[in-house]
């Protein structure tokens, strides 16, 4: 059976980011990349899948829609200024949500009562607590599957990484460290995903700092920040400028060791060696298992979408972890605001929000 898919927002998230993959890598590349495999973004990602017919777009810009229906085959007729006229004529089983976050939770909101089947929208979730609530019930309400695009998480790397935490390879997981310079709800919210999907658990409380010079009213901000886990291990996060280590992730278990360094480019693993003498040991490193073959990334999120449909499983990066990484995000600044306290997590004022940089004309 194919799934119909159709994509709201036909700009680069939607369409053509992975054109400046290709380009940053030059010719004779393959689909390989620091923290991306392509193809990643969503238009080329169904346009590739044997599972999907892509079938319909909607952008208010016309010439983006032009461009898009010669880019992907799609029929004149199914392309719309609005994503209310999509929903209405196409009805596609899948649906794209690549818009600016300020409008975002309209659109999945009005698409779950619908009869879409899934959901997959960019990130960050949305542009405030209340908004991110009412999408998720939404979606449960209706038995849509819905997942946010924190897309470390369909990477095969830190899926393996993952995979042997869950298994107890690491042993109890002590720390999760955190490097990557951004805004900590536009790709912030890719760093604090991924130190959540690795760290095993939930974030109780945390305590943070802001830049004093970005944080101005709801405005995006560089943040660094101290996240306690539900399960006993602590996170170190820097959003902040990150020097020579940027996008830098490392797991600290009782048993073993993961540094990721420039977002897979370099990956290091360790175990617990012999005793040397006291609380000294030799750790012995170990080559860190490569998959078999490397699928793109967005192929793997549309693979855990129909597995969703026909299972009803959750996504790897469901509304509920979206929601989490815009959470901790407000909690950072939270903290800041109250001179660094300790800030519980959840937060109770659901008003509160972040617009993300990249809503305010950021990339």
């Amino acid at each position: 059976m194919k799934y119909t898919a159709a994509v709201i927002g036909l700009g680069r998230m939607g369409s053509t980011f992975d054109d400046e993959i290709d380009q940053a890598r030059g010719p004779g590349g393959d689909n390989r990349g620091p923290g991306l495999i392509l193809p990643y973004c969503h238009g080329p990602s169904y346009y590739s899948s044997e599972k999907i017919s892509l079938i319909a777009g909607a952008d208010p810009d016309s010439g983006k829609r032009e461009k898009f229906g010669k880019r992907w085959e799609i029929e004149d007729k199914n392309l719309f200024e609005s994503h209310q006229e999509l929903l209405e004529v196409v009805k596609p089983d899948i649906l794209s949500v690549c818009t600016t976050a300020k409008i975002r939770s309209e659109i999945v909101i009005d698409a779950a009562g619908s009869g879409v089947k899934a959901i997959w929208a960019e990130k960050p979730i949305s542009t405030t607590l209340k908004e991110a609530d009412e999408m998720i019930e939404v979606c449960e309400q209706n038995d849509v599957v819905f997942a946010v695009n924190c897309a470390r998480r369909w990477n095969p790397h830190y899926y393996q990484a993952k995979k042997m935490i869950d298994k107890g390879d690491f042993g109890k997981i002590l720390q999760i460290t955190g490097y990557g310079s951004a805004h900590a709800s536009h790709n912030g919210s890719h760093l604090i995903d991924t130190m959540r999907f690795l760290g095993g658990g939930d974030v109780s409380w945390v305590f943070g700092e802001v830049e004093n010079e970005s944080l101005d009213g709801n405005k995006d901000f560089r943040a660094n920040g101290y996240l306690a886990f539900t399960n006993g291990a602590r996170g170190y996060l820097r959003s902040m400028d990150c020097g020579a280590g940027n996008w830098n992730i490392e797991v600290l278990g009782e048993k073993a060791r993961f540094l990721s360094s420039g977002d897979t480019e370099v990956l290091e693993f360790e175990k617990v060696g012999e005793k040397i003498s006291g609380d000294l040991t030799g750790n012995v490193k170990i080559p860190f298992p490569q998959p078999a073959r490397f699928q793109g990334m967005g192929l793997s999120i549309i693979d855990d979408l129909i597995h969703g449909i026909e299972t009803g499983s959750s996504p790897r990066c469901s509304g509920r972890d979206g929601l989490a990484a815009l959470e901790i995000a407000i909690a950072l600044r939270e903290s800041h605001l109250s001179g660094n306290k300790k800030i519980m997590l959840p937060v109770k004022d659901r008003n509160l929000g972040i617009i993300s940089y990249e809503s305010e004309g950021g990339r």
